[in-house]
């Protein structure tokens, strides 16, 4: 059930003259790489709207930090964005608080390690909804205002996955290649009213989402990286932030790849 924006830690003062006027979505941004993206832009004094499904307390957290590093306000909002109805309760609530975004980062996601067949198509369906659905649903509600505006930075955090493919993850592989399609498309929907719409695609990051992986396997999969080590979700942040808050209006359409080298 969608949550009503709320301010769950007491908003900073109004920004100081010269700082960002941007306004925030991220969505999963109560751990991993969306937290860290709130926490960068937070940095150069947006706003931003820590979107969570069920972690309400971490969220909580992410918006305390995004206040002390200078964002111009920091709220949560609760939403299950597999659904299309909450989004749509979403964005009236934020519509209503007057903090419609200027920024949306698709950050939320979910994964399955095994075979295809021992796939259930339950879980099949949840991964489609959580990456690529989800991404469909926030940009019909979110991007017409964009459009309307004629601003708008729009990025999805896709995978090196959706690219290449992966054994043992072809949902989450196929979830992701979606989504690149999906970001080409818009990109050429949206360009003529001024709106970028990109996707930052990761190879491994240092995450929750690694704690599946056994001891050998995180090993079998250092040895292939050139830089001999994973990403830092911090690394993927601060390329978001140059394709939100950065000198990249004339970027559309990319998918940028964030590998160390990886599968190059």
């Amino acid at each position: 059930m969608h949550r009503e924006a709320r301010r769950g830690v007491v908003t900073s003062a109004a920004r100081q003259e010269g700082q960002a006027t941007a306004c925030a979505l991220i969505t999963g941004a109560s751990r991993g790489i969306g937290a860290a993206v709130a926490r960068r832009l937070a940095r150069d004094g947006a706003g931003v709207i820590i979107h969570y499904r069920s972690a309400a307390e971490l969220a909580d957290a992410v918006a305390a930090d995004c206040l002390a590093l200078g964002a111009r306000f920091a709220v949560t909002v609760g939403a299950d964005i597999r659904v299309p109805g909450e989004v749509a309760a979403m964005r009236a609530s934020l519509a209503r608080s007057g903090m419609m975004p200027d920024i949306l980062v698709h950050s939320a996601g979910t994964a399955h390690y095994g075979l295809l067949e021992d796939l259930d198509e339950d879980e099949w369906d949840d991964i489609q909804h959580v990456h690529l659905k989800a991404a469909y649903s926030l940009a019909k509600h979110f991007g017409p205002a964009m459009s309307w505006n004629r601003r708008g930075r729009i990025v999805h955090i896709s995978s090196v996955w959706g690219i290449v493919g992966a054994a043992g993850e072809a949902a989450y592989a196929a979830a992701k290649g979606g989504l690149n399609s999906l970001t080409k498309s818009l990109a050429r929907e949206l360009a003529a009213s001024g709106v970028t719409v990109n996707a930052v695609a990761p190879g491994v990051v240092e995450t929750d989402m690694l704690a599946e992986l056994a001891p050998d396997e995180r090993e079998a999969l250092l040895r292939e990286m050139p830089l001999r080590r994973f990403a830092d979700a911090d690394e993927v942040a601060e390329l978001v932030r140059f394709l939100t808050l950065g000198d990249a209006g004339y970027i559309t359409g990319q998918i940028v790849a964030l590998t160390g080298g990886w599968r190059m």
